[in-house]
Formats: structure tokens, C-alpha cells, sequence
């Protein structure tokens, strides 16, 4: 009798056989990408292609952290995973855990990797930096001894500062020898005392570059002490050590004038400076001076001499303001006392006697102002103008003259 299976158990079997097989728990598959769809549950599911057969895919939201990069149709992709069968179609697929694009695109996932892994590690932080040196005396390049890079760096440092010396290490820039040639190069200048480094070469593919996309170079890069700048390709070409370097530039020649000054600017500058300075010195010098000035003012201000003159010249103008004061006192009292003379001269007795008037007094000199004062036979002196009469009292009569 047939043993009859459903279609349960047949795919529940064929499913079994994939699980024991293991070439296909951890396999690799290569093809172009099609029909690719992003659900919005976070899985992706697309088709991998060549010309001969097609396999269906899809990438669980939980294993997207294994792709860098989106994922659109026509790449070509390396997709590594395991192939199992999905029982309820009885379909098998790959389910991917990591894609990675083939050819360049695989260089560039391995950049990429080395790049998050070398930021994280903090070889591109700005503290890290060193100041390219403004005025240098010697140029470290390490490059290919031919090609456009060099001559181009040589012309340009020549035009613009004759005196720089150029101390170039000719590296191996491709291929397999070019990573450990670079950094061969980097400690020779290094060890010979440059004063800024160029990293560099022309352009190229990405496969051309590689070499400065090395970890060891990288290091090598970061390591050093002398300032190092990256020159690698044309301005749209990067590099990692464009990220690790001390400055980044798009071009070799680009480099060249980053690195050397311009004597002629230099020697504009100079000049200038020497100007600026004149006219600082000259303006210093006139403050100065004024300021000197002054101080000599109040210098002979304060002089103890020039104090005593000035408060001898102030005695003498108290003085003479003292003599005035004194002068017109004295006229005022000379005026007062002639008034006062006036006075007394009209109350004085001997201006009553010019008068014609006369007065007594006994013989004892007192003045007779009365009768009752004077008795029969007393002796008289009396006083006139001109002199003085003797004479003797022989009659006393009492009378009032006022009419009182």
C-alpha cells in the first residue's frame, strides 16, 4: 500500500533537510538586487539575481544593525545568512543577517567600518588637532617620487617661499607595499625634525586610494608629532586620514599653500608692521611728552621755592592791602578828628576870650562863676584876649542877667 503524505508533513520534511544541512546555516550568497520592498513592520525583503537563476531574501528588522547602508534595486551585494523553508508555502529563502556590496561597494562598507570604529575611539577629535605652524623652514612630503602630486607641491612652495626646504620620502603610494611604505615615511620626517608634514598622492579610484584608508597608516598618522596635513586625490575624493590628519586638504597644490607662507605677503606685512610701529612710537612719544609737560608744570607748582615765592607774593599783597586799609583808616580819623577840632574849637575859652569875652579867679585860681564866690576886697585875676588883669573886688551886686 502508498504511503500517502500531506502537504504539511512534506514541507515539515524538506524543511528538516535544510535544518541538518550545514552549508546552508551560514552561507554567502552574491547577486544583484531586485524587487526590493522596505515593509513597514521594519523587515526588508527583496530578490537577489544573476543571469542564470533567482533566490527570494528578506532581512528581519532585528538583523538590520548588518546592513550600513540602504538597500536599492541593482546593486550588486554580498548577502550572508542561511537558507530554511518557509513551511506554510512551502517556498525556501535566504534570510540575510548581513549585506555588504560587492566590488568598490565592499571597500567602501570596510571604510565605513573603520571610519565609526576610529571615531569612536576619538582619533578625529578636535583636541587632538595640531595647529599647522604659520611660519615654517622645512616641508616633510611623503609621496610618490614621480608624478603630478610632487611637482606640483615642489612648484608651488618654490613660488611662494624660495627659502622653504622640501625634505620628500618617495613612498610606494598603491598596492600592497603602500600602507607600510607611508608609514615608513611618516616616522623618517618625523625623526627628521620638519616642521609640518603633506600625506598625499593624486587622485585615483577607491582601490587606487586604499592605501591611506589603512589602519596602520591611520595610527601612524595620529601618532606623530609633527603636524601633518592630507592631500590624497582631488577635492572630491576622502580618505581616513583625512579624517585623523591635523588639516585636511582637497589637493596636493591645495596643500602646498596651506603649508608654506608667501614670502612676498611676508615681506608687504613687515613693512606695514614697521609703519604701524613708527606711528605707535611717534604717538607714544607725543603722549609722552605732553604728559611731561605736565608733570613739569606741577612740578614747579610744588617746588618748595616756587611755594615760598608764591606765599612771599602773598604776604606782600597783604600788606599792601594791610598799608591801604591802615592808610584809609587814618584819613578817616584825621577827618573825624578835624571835625572833632572844629567842635572843641568853638567850646575852647580862649576862643570865647578872642570874642571879648573874660574870665576870673581869685587869688587861689579858682574860677569866680558866681558873686557868692567872690567878698568885698578879694583879689582878682582876670583873663582877656591878650593877657591878664589884677584887680581888686570893691563892690558886690547880685542880679539876674538871663532874666530868669
Amino acid at each position: 500500500m502508498r504511503n500517502v503524505y500531506t502537504v504539511a508533513q512534506v514541507n515539515s520534511y524538506i524543511k528538516n533537510m535544510f535544518t541538518q544541512d550545514f552549508m546552508l546555516k551560514s552561507i554567502y550568497v552574491k547577486g544583484e538586487v531586485s524587487n526590493c520592498r522596505y515593509h513597514s513592520s521594519g523587515h526588508i525583503y527583496f530578490t537577489l539575481k544573476d543571469d542564470k537563476g533567482i533566490i527570494t531574501c528578506v532581512m528581519f528588522a532585528g538583523s538590520r544593525a548588518g546592513l550600513a547602508f540602504k538597500l536599492e534595486e541593482g546593486q550588486m551585494v554580498v548577502v550572508g545568512g542561511s537558507i530554511d523553508v518557509y513551511e506554510r508555502d512551502g517556498k525556501y529563502q535566504l534570510y540575510a543577517r548581513q549585506i555588504t556590496l560587492d566590488g568598490a561597494g565592499m571597500l567602501y562598507e570596510k571604510f565605513e567600518a573603520l571610519k565609526r570604529e576610529l571615531e569612536e575611539m576619538g582619533m578625529f577629535a578636535h583636541e587632538y588637532k595640531r595647529p599647522i605652524p604659520r611660519y615654517i623652514k622645512t616641508l616633510g612630503v611623503v609621496t610618490a617620487p614621480t608624478g603630478a602630486a610632487v611637482r606640483d607641491i615642489i612648484n608651488i612652495t618654490k613660488r611662494r617661499n624660495p627659502y622653504v626646504q622640501i625634505i620628500l620620502y618617495p613612498a610606494i603610494v598603491q598596492g600592497e607595499q603602500a600602507p607600510q611604505s607611508i608609514v615608513n615615511g611618516i616616522h623618517a620626517l618625523e625623526r627628521a625634525g620638519v616642521d609640518v608634514m603633506i600625506v598625499g598622492r593624486g587622485g585615483g579610484s577607491i582601490e587606487d586610494l586604499w592605501a591611506f584608508n589603512e589602519r596602520i597608516v591611520a595610527q601612524a598618522v595620529f601618532d606623530c608629532q609633527v603636524p601633518v596635513i592630507s592631500a590624497v586625490g582631488h577635492e572630491t575624493d576622502t580618505t581616513i586620514i583625512d579624517f585623523v590628519s591635523d588639516l585636511r586638504a582637497p589637493t596636493p597644490s591645495a596643500a602646498a599653500e596651506l603649508a608654506v607662507y608667501e614670502y612676498d605677503e611676508l615681506e608687504w606685512r613687515l613693512e606695514e608692521f614697521q609703519h604701524a610701529l613708527e606711528r605707535s612710537i611717534t604717538k607714544s612719544i607725543g603722549r609722552q611728552k605732553d604728559k611731561l609737560e605736565k608733570y613739569m608744570l606741577r612740578a614747579r607748582y610744588l617746588d618748595p621755592l616756587g611755594r615760598i615765592r608764591e606765599r612771599r607774593g602773598y604776604c606782600i599783597e597783604l600788606e599792601e592791602r594791610l598799608s591801604a586799609l591802615i592808610k584809609a583808616k587814618l584819613e578817616d580819623s584825621r577827618h573825624k578828628m578835624a571835625i572833632y577840632a572844629e567842635r572843641l574849637k568853638g567850646l575852647s575859652p580862649l576862643e570865647k576870650l578872642s570874642q571879648g569875652y573874660a574870665f576870673a579867679e581869685n587869688e587861689n585860681g579858682l574860677v569866680i562863676n558866681s558873686v557868692k564866690n567872690v567878698k568885698v576886697g578879694d583879689k582878682l585875676r582876670i583873663y582877656v584876649k591878650n593877657g591878664t588883669i589884677t584887680a581888686r573886688a570893691e563892690e558886690i551886686r547880685e542880679e539876674n542877667i538871663y532874666g530868669g
